[in-house]
């Protein structure tokens, strides 16, 4: 078995979607491993993971009414952790609801992805910001 690591920033521009599956594909298709799973893990709690649909942008949009409806943004004592703003606490909670890791199947040195999914960072504050993507790949290559 063969192991490869790496790590990226994504800039973000704030809260929303910012799809990753690009890089990631490249990154994997660049290792000589070819059957194996690899781990993604962002190294944020107010910043998490998905694999969505890549398609239709109207999947953005509905996602991210959908978690402003659940998770509202703070303000007026509305959670008591509030140390950087009001978007502090609902972006903790976002976080929670979805994850920081994913694992993904890969064969022929490509992520098993689904004809219409994509990897995607999931900012859930406000602002701008520098989010740190750990890949970890672990696998047979073709001469093993």
């Amino acid at each position: 078995m063969e192991q490869a690591q790496h790590s990226f920033t994504i800039a973000t521009p704030g809260r929303g979607l910012v799809e990753i599956t690009g890089q990631i594909c490249r990154w994997v298709a660049s290792q000589d491993i070819r059957t194996g799973l690899l781990v993604v893990w962002c190294r944020h709690t107010s910043a998490s993971l998905l694999v969505q649909e890549n398609a239709s942008p109207e999947v953005k949009a509905d996602l991210e009414d959908f978690f402003r409806r659940l998770v509202p943004d703070g303000g007026n004592g509305r959670y008591r952790h509030e140390d950087e703003g009001p978007d502090d606490m609902p972006a903790h909670i976002r976080a929670a609801l979805t994850q920081t890791q994913l694992s993904i199947p890969v064969a022929a040195g490509r992520p098993v992805l689904g004809s219409w999914q994509g990897i995607w960072l999931y900012e859930h504050r406000t602002r701008p910001h520098h989010r740190q993507l750990v890949l970890h790949l672990m696998g047979e290559s073709e001469r093993t």
